[in-house]
């Protein structure tokens, strides 16, 4: 996939001399540290994938064992492309929260090529503007870091509180690229998707 990238760039949202091999360990925000995974968040991660409430727009929960797959593929990811979902943890407590970051989608869908951004926070943390603070800085990073052209999102058409993060962050509806979820069975209520796209020319909000 990174040699694909490579020579897809403009098509996936890479400017011709960008690379996605710059990697950094840390985004630093006003409130909070994005940063590579440790052991000792696997724990919280998995209670985090197991509540309900955070998972309300996702097929289902995920079992211990799922969380920890996912924990491996994330890292999997920052190997292979330079960038991923980073571990969020708030600086004054140290506290582990969730991820935000950016990612390459593992499905293929009429918007592919593209780098997504995302984000999944813990309950006690919703309401604060944490996942806006974490997603700008991540936004941030993708325009004049790894130097991407543009930027997608995307989530269940329900979901208006991540709908909201990414209008917050500057990022607007393409209603004409709305899809189907290709992991999500047909007939499923969170099958049918919103995109929303950012573009390096574009303002992020401060």
């Amino acid at each position: 996939m990174k040699s694909y990238l490579r020579k897809k760039s403009l098509a996936q949202g890479l400017s011709p001399s960008g690379s996605l091999r710059t990697m950094l360990q840390a985004l630093i925000t006003a409130r909070l540290t994005l940063r590579r995974w440790r052991e000792e968040d696997r724990e919280p991660f998995r209670a985090l994938n197991a509540d309900p409430r955070v998972m309300e727009f996702f097929p289902q929960a995920l079992t211990p064992q799922e969380t920890d797959a996912g924990m491996a593929r994330i890292e999997q990811h920052f190997d292979r492309h330079g960038f991923g979902f980073y571990a969020a943890e708030l600086i004054e407590t140290r506290t582990f929260i969730g991820f935000i970051g950016l990612a390459v989608p593992n499905f293929e869908a009429p918007f592919m090529p593209a780098v997504e951004i995302g984000w999944r926070l813990a309950h006690a943390y919703w309401g604060q503007g944490l996942a806006t603070e974490g997603a700008k800085a991540a936004a941030h990073h993708a325009f004049e870091t790894l130097k991407l052209l543009s930027i997608v999102s995307f989530t269940s058409t329900a979901n208006l509180r991540s709908r909201r993060v990414m209008e917050k962050i500057g990022m607007f509806h393409d209603a004409a690229a709305d899809f189907d979820h290709p992991k999500i069975p047909e007939g499923h209520p969170l099958r049918r998707h919103v995109l929303y796209r950012l573009h390096s020319q574009g303002d992020i909000k401060p």
